[in-house]
Protein backbone atom coordinates (compact mmCIF):
# COMPACT_ATOMS: atom_id res chain seq x y z
CA UNK A 1 0.00 0.00 0.00
CA UNK A 2 1.23 3.71 -1.01
CA UNK A 3 2.08 6.18 1.78
CA UNK A 4 -0.44 8.22 -0.23
CA UNK A 5 -3.19 5.73 -0.18
CA UNK A 6 -2.89 5.73 4.27
CA UNK A 7 -2.61 9.54 3.96
CA UNK A 8 -5.33 10.49 1.46
CA UNK A 9 -7.48 7.16 2.11
CA UNK A 10 -10.59 9.41 3.54
CA UNK A 11 -10.36 11.77 0.75
CA UNK A 12 -10.20 9.52 -2.02
CA UNK A 13 -13.01 6.93 -0.64
CA UNK A 14 -15.69 7.77 -3.14
CA UNK A 15 -13.44 7.42 -6.09
CA UNK A 16 -11.64 4.18 -5.14
CA UNK A 17 -14.72 3.04 -4.18
CA UNK A 18 -15.78 2.88 -7.60
CA UNK A 19 -13.31 1.67 -8.95
CA UNK A 20 -12.90 -1.09 -6.26
CA UNK A 21 -16.62 -2.53 -7.00
CA UNK A 22 -15.83 -1.94 -10.87
CA UNK A 23 -13.13 -4.61 -10.64
CA UNK A 24 -14.81 -7.39 -8.61
CA UNK A 25 -17.70 -6.88 -10.95
CA UNK A 26 -15.05 -7.90 -13.82
CA UNK A 27 -14.12 -10.78 -12.13
CA UNK A 28 -16.67 -11.82 -9.62
CA UNK A 29 -18.58 -15.16 -9.95
CA UNK A 30 -19.85 -17.75 -8.19
CA UNK A 31 -17.33 -20.47 -10.18
CA UNK A 32 -19.33 -22.11 -12.88
CA UNK A 33 -22.12 -19.03 -13.57
CA UNK A 34 -22.18 -15.18 -12.97
CA UNK A 35 -24.45 -14.17 -10.27
CA UNK A 36 -24.81 -10.65 -9.98
CA UNK A 37 -24.60 -8.82 -6.86
CA UNK A 38 -28.41 -7.98 -6.20
CA UNK A 39 -27.54 -4.23 -4.73
CA UNK A 40 -30.16 -1.96 -2.86
CA UNK A 41 -29.53 1.65 -3.23
CA UNK A 42 -27.12 3.26 -0.70
CA UNK A 43 -23.55 4.07 0.03
CA UNK A 44 -21.14 1.54 -1.51
CA UNK A 45 -19.34 -1.20 1.22
CA UNK A 46 -15.67 -0.67 2.09
CA UNK A 47 -14.60 -4.08 3.16
CA UNK A 48 -15.91 -7.00 1.52
CA UNK A 49 -15.71 -10.66 3.66
CA UNK A 50 -15.67 -13.84 1.38
CA UNK A 51 -15.92 -17.00 3.22
CA UNK A 52 -15.56 -19.65 1.21
CA UNK A 53 -17.01 -22.88 2.67
CA UNK A 54 -16.96 -27.03 1.92
CA UNK A 55 -18.80 -29.85 2.47
CA UNK A 56 -21.57 -27.84 3.49
CA UNK A 57 -25.06 -28.29 1.65
CA UNK A 58 -27.78 -25.61 1.08
CA UNK A 59 -29.84 -27.88 2.93
CA UNK A 60 -27.43 -28.02 6.16
CA UNK A 61 -27.71 -24.42 6.10
CA UNK A 62 -31.85 -24.72 5.79
CA UNK A 63 -31.94 -27.41 8.25
CA UNK A 64 -31.11 -25.09 11.48
CA UNK A 65 -27.52 -26.16 11.84
CA UNK A 66 -26.07 -23.24 10.95
CA UNK A 67 -28.68 -20.49 12.89
CA UNK A 68 -25.73 -17.74 12.28
CA UNK A 69 -25.53 -18.56 8.24
CA UNK A 70 -29.69 -18.90 8.25
CA UNK A 71 -29.68 -15.59 10.33
CA UNK A 72 -27.90 -14.40 6.81
CA UNK A 73 -29.65 -15.67 4.23
CA UNK A 74 -32.95 -15.01 5.97
CA UNK A 75 -32.06 -10.97 5.76
CA UNK A 76 -29.91 -10.98 2.71
CA UNK A 77 -29.77 -12.49 -0.73
CA UNK A 78 -29.87 -15.82 -1.35
CA UNK A 79 -29.42 -19.04 -3.77
CA UNK A 80 -29.63 -22.39 -2.53
CA UNK A 81 -28.87 -23.60 -6.34
CA UNK A 82 -25.87 -21.78 -7.22
CA UNK A 83 -23.19 -24.01 -9.24
CA UNK A 84 -19.05 -24.47 -8.90
CA UNK A 85 -17.30 -25.87 -11.99
CA UNK A 86 -17.56 -29.56 -12.88
CA UNK A 87 -15.79 -31.41 -11.22
CA UNK A 88 -15.81 -29.05 -8.38
CA UNK A 89 -12.29 -30.01 -6.79
CA UNK A 90 -11.15 -27.63 -4.22
CA UNK A 91 -7.72 -26.27 -6.07
CA UNK A 92 -9.31 -25.68 -9.26
CA UNK A 93 -13.07 -24.35 -7.71
CA UNK A 94 -10.92 -21.85 -5.72
CA UNK A 95 -9.04 -20.69 -8.50
CA UNK A 96 -12.05 -20.12 -10.51
CA UNK A 97 -13.36 -18.33 -7.72
CA UNK A 98 -10.25 -15.98 -7.45
CA UNK A 99 -9.88 -15.56 -11.12
CA UNK A 100 -13.19 -15.56 -12.83
CA UNK A 101 -11.79 -18.35 -15.53
CA UNK A 102 -12.90 -21.36 -16.39
CA UNK A 103 -9.76 -24.18 -15.74
CA UNK A 104 -8.80 -24.23 -19.36
CA UNK A 105 -7.86 -20.87 -19.07
CA UNK A 106 -6.65 -20.68 -15.47
CA UNK A 107 -4.48 -24.20 -15.75
CA UNK A 108 -5.17 -24.89 -12.00
CA UNK A 109 -6.47 -28.55 -12.93
CA UNK A 110 -6.96 -31.81 -11.28
CA UNK A 111 -2.83 -32.23 -10.88
CA UNK A 112 -2.81 -29.57 -8.56
CA UNK A 113 -4.83 -31.46 -5.91
CA UNK A 114 -1.65 -32.60 -5.18
CA UNK A 115 0.71 -30.02 -3.89
CA UNK A 116 3.83 -29.80 -5.40
CA UNK A 117 6.53 -27.36 -4.84
CA UNK A 118 7.94 -26.85 -8.14
CA UNK A 119 4.48 -25.71 -10.09
CA UNK A 120 5.22 -22.34 -7.93
CA UNK A 121 2.13 -20.05 -7.83
CA UNK A 122 -0.79 -20.05 -10.30
CA UNK A 123 0.24 -16.73 -13.30
CA UNK A 124 -3.59 -15.94 -13.67
CA UNK A 125 -4.56 -12.68 -12.61
CA UNK A 126 -7.21 -12.56 -9.18
CA UNK A 127 -9.57 -10.50 -8.05
CA UNK A 128 -6.61 -8.96 -6.28
CA UNK A 129 -4.91 -8.23 -8.49
CA UNK A 130 -8.13 -6.29 -10.20
CA UNK A 131 -8.63 -4.58 -7.26
CA UNK A 132 -4.97 -3.05 -6.31
CA UNK A 133 -4.79 -2.13 -10.35
CA UNK A 134 -8.11 -0.39 -10.56
CA UNK A 135 -7.79 1.41 -6.71
CA UNK A 136 -5.00 0.33 -4.87
CA UNK A 137 -7.22 -1.70 -2.81
CA UNK A 138 -5.91 -4.35 -0.44
CA UNK A 139 -7.18 -7.49 0.55
CA UNK A 140 -5.71 -10.31 3.69
CA UNK A 141 -6.70 -13.45 2.90
CA UNK A 142 -6.80 -16.80 5.83
CA UNK A 143 -6.43 -20.14 4.29
CA UNK A 144 -6.72 -23.62 6.00
CA UNK A 145 -5.67 -25.54 3.06
CA UNK A 146 -1.67 -25.44 1.94
CA UNK A 147 -2.68 -26.45 -1.22
CA UNK A 148 -4.35 -23.26 -1.96
CA UNK A 149 -1.35 -21.15 -0.98
CA UNK A 150 0.14 -21.64 -4.89
CA UNK A 151 -3.24 -19.42 -5.72
CA UNK A 152 -2.34 -16.40 -3.58
CA UNK A 153 1.10 -14.57 -5.29
CA UNK A 154 3.43 -12.63 -2.51
CA UNK A 155 2.36 -9.12 -3.72
CA UNK A 156 2.73 -5.86 -1.46
CA UNK A 157 -1.34 -5.51 -1.38
CA UNK A 158 -1.86 -9.07 -0.07
CA UNK A 159 -1.44 -10.41 3.62
CA UNK A 160 -1.95 -14.19 3.83
CA UNK A 161 -1.74 -16.65 6.27
CA UNK A 162 -2.28 -20.21 5.86
CA UNK A 163 -3.35 -22.59 8.95
CA UNK A 164 -4.28 -25.81 7.66
CA UNK A 165 -3.41 -29.80 7.36
CA UNK A 166 -0.03 -29.78 8.52
CA UNK A 167 -0.85 -28.14 11.76
CA UNK A 168 -3.55 -30.13 13.59
CA UNK A 169 -4.38 -27.19 16.17
CA UNK A 170 -6.08 -24.96 13.68
CA UNK A 171 -9.78 -24.88 13.41
CA UNK A 172 -12.16 -22.44 12.19
CA UNK A 173 -12.12 -21.31 15.69
CA UNK A 174 -8.40 -20.77 15.45
CA UNK A 175 -9.01 -18.75 12.06
CA UNK A 176 -11.63 -16.42 13.77
CA UNK A 177 -8.85 -15.61 16.34
CA UNK A 178 -5.84 -14.72 13.64
CA UNK A 179 -8.68 -12.51 11.96
CA UNK A 180 -9.14 -11.18 14.94
CA UNK A 181 -5.17 -10.44 15.82
CA UNK A 182 -4.98 -9.31 12.57
CA UNK A 183 -7.32 -6.64 12.59
CA UNK A 184 -6.13 -5.70 15.64
CA UNK A 185 -2.74 -4.98 14.69
CA UNK A 186 -3.22 -3.63 11.23
CA UNK A 187 -5.82 -1.11 12.87
CA UNK A 188 -3.04 -0.02 15.45
CA UNK A 189 -1.17 2.47 13.51
CA UNK A 190 2.08 -0.32 14.10
CA UNK A 191 2.28 -2.32 11.33
CA UNK A 192 3.92 -5.41 13.24
CA UNK A 193 5.01 -6.77 10.19
CA UNK A 194 2.25 -6.97 8.39
CA UNK A 195 1.71 -5.59 4.66
CA UNK A 196 -1.88 -4.05 5.60
CA UNK A 197 -2.20 -0.48 7.60
CA UNK A 198 -5.61 -0.99 7.84
CA UNK A 199 -8.88 -3.14 7.52
CA UNK A 200 -8.49 -4.76 3.98
CA UNK A 201 -10.90 -3.79 1.39
CA UNK A 202 -11.47 -7.73 0.93
CA UNK A 203 -11.28 -10.46 3.52
CA UNK A 204 -11.33 -14.01 2.04
CA UNK A 205 -11.16 -17.02 4.42
CA UNK A 206 -11.39 -20.95 4.04
CA UNK A 207 -13.37 -23.44 5.75
CA UNK A 208 -13.26 -27.04 4.65
CA UNK A 209 -13.21 -28.39 7.76
CA UNK A 210 -16.75 -29.69 7.23
CA UNK A 211 -15.50 -31.36 4.34
CA UNK A 212 -12.43 -32.68 6.13
CA UNK A 213 -14.27 -34.47 8.94
CA UNK A 214 -17.42 -35.86 6.89
CA UNK A 215 -14.95 -37.66 4.45
CA UNK A 216 -13.13 -39.18 7.66
CA UNK A 217 -15.94 -39.96 9.88
CA UNK A 218 -18.90 -39.59 7.62
CA UNK A 219 -21.55 -37.20 6.93
CA UNK A 220 -24.13 -38.23 9.41
CA UNK A 221 -22.10 -38.40 11.91
CA UNK A 222 -21.74 -36.32 15.11
CA UNK A 223 -18.41 -34.74 14.60
CA UNK A 224 -19.53 -33.95 11.48
CA UNK A 225 -22.42 -32.10 13.37
CA UNK A 226 -19.54 -30.70 14.75
CA UNK A 227 -17.69 -29.24 12.45
CA UNK A 228 -20.21 -27.58 10.69
CA UNK A 229 -21.23 -25.92 14.56
CA UNK A 230 -17.99 -24.74 14.53
CA UNK A 231 -17.54 -22.96 10.88
CA UNK A 232 -20.60 -21.11 12.24
CA UNK A 233 -19.81 -20.01 15.15
CA UNK A 234 -16.21 -18.87 13.34
CA UNK A 235 -18.28 -17.07 10.85
CA UNK A 236 -20.29 -15.45 13.73
CA UNK A 237 -17.24 -14.26 15.36
CA UNK A 238 -15.74 -12.85 11.63
CA UNK A 239 -18.83 -10.88 12.16
CA UNK A 240 -18.22 -9.38 15.94
CA UNK A 241 -14.47 -8.79 15.36
CA UNK A 242 -15.89 -6.15 12.35
CA UNK A 243 -18.25 -5.11 14.97
CA UNK A 244 -16.18 -4.30 17.58
CA UNK A 245 -13.56 -2.53 14.95
CA UNK A 246 -16.74 -0.34 14.11
CA UNK A 247 -16.75 -1.11 10.41
CA UNK A 248 -19.46 -3.71 10.52
CA UNK A 249 -22.52 -1.28 9.25
CA UNK A 250 -19.93 -0.62 5.70
CA UNK A 251 -19.01 -4.32 5.13
CA UNK A 252 -20.91 -6.99 2.81
CA UNK A 253 -20.35 -10.42 3.56
CA UNK A 254 -20.21 -13.06 1.19
CA UNK A 255 -20.75 -16.94 1.61
CA UNK A 256 -20.52 -19.64 -0.73
CA UNK A 257 -18.72 -22.85 -1.58
CA UNK A 258 -16.07 -24.85 -3.86
CA UNK A 259 -18.60 -27.77 -3.32
CA UNK A 260 -21.15 -29.27 -1.20
CA UNK A 261 -19.23 -32.70 -0.18
CA UNK A 262 -20.16 -35.68 -2.23
CA UNK A 263 -23.38 -36.08 -4.41
CA UNK A 264 -24.06 -39.34 -1.90
CA UNK A 265 -23.49 -38.91 1.79
CA UNK A 266 -24.64 -41.83 3.06
CA UNK A 267 -23.56 -44.55 0.71
CA UNK A 268 -20.87 -46.86 1.84
CA UNK A 269 -17.21 -45.23 2.65
CA UNK A 270 -15.03 -45.09 -0.31
CA UNK A 271 -11.13 -46.97 -0.33
CA UNK A 272 -8.13 -44.68 0.30
CA UNK A 273 -7.29 -43.13 -3.16
CA UNK A 274 -10.91 -43.56 -4.65
CA UNK A 275 -12.46 -40.89 -6.33
CA UNK A 276 -15.45 -39.21 -4.84
CA UNK A 277 -18.55 -37.61 -7.23
CA UNK A 278 -18.45 -34.22 -5.41
CA UNK A 279 -21.73 -31.80 -5.61
CA UNK A 280 -21.38 -28.64 -7.60
CA UNK A 281 -24.74 -27.18 -6.34
CA UNK A 282 -23.49 -24.52 -3.39
CA UNK A 283 -24.99 -21.83 -1.54
CA UNK A 284 -24.54 -18.31 -1.99
CA UNK A 285 -25.41 -16.13 0.62
CA UNK A 286 -24.48 -12.00 0.74
CA UNK A 287 -25.83 -9.92 3.46
CA UNK A 288 -24.76 -6.13 4.84
CA UNK A 289 -24.27 -2.97 3.19
CA UNK A 290 -25.42 -2.37 -0.87
CA UNK A 291 -27.15 -5.52 -0.64
CA UNK A 292 -30.94 -6.32 -1.46
CA UNK A 293 -32.05 -7.70 2.23
CA UNK A 294 -34.54 -10.56 2.22
CA UNK A 295 -34.29 -11.64 -1.37
CA UNK A 296 -34.24 -14.40 -3.28
CA UNK A 297 -32.16 -14.94 -6.08
CA UNK A 298 -33.54 -17.00 -8.99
Amino acid sequence: MSTFWIQNRRRVTRNIHRGFFLALSLVWINLGGVIPLPTAAGAQAEHIILVVLEGITSSTIQSGATPHLAKLAQEGAVSWSAQSITPPLTVSAMASLLTGLPVKKHRVTADWEQYDFARSFMRSPTVFDYMDLACGADTGVFLMDERLYQLVRPEIYVDSQVCGYTKPQCTPETVSVYIQDFLKKVTSGKGYGFRLFGVPNLLVTHFPTAARIGQKFGWDSPKYSAAVTSIDNAIDQIMKNYQEIGVLDRTMFIVTGLNSGPLNPLSKKVKKGEAVELDATIPWIAWGTNIKGHHAIA
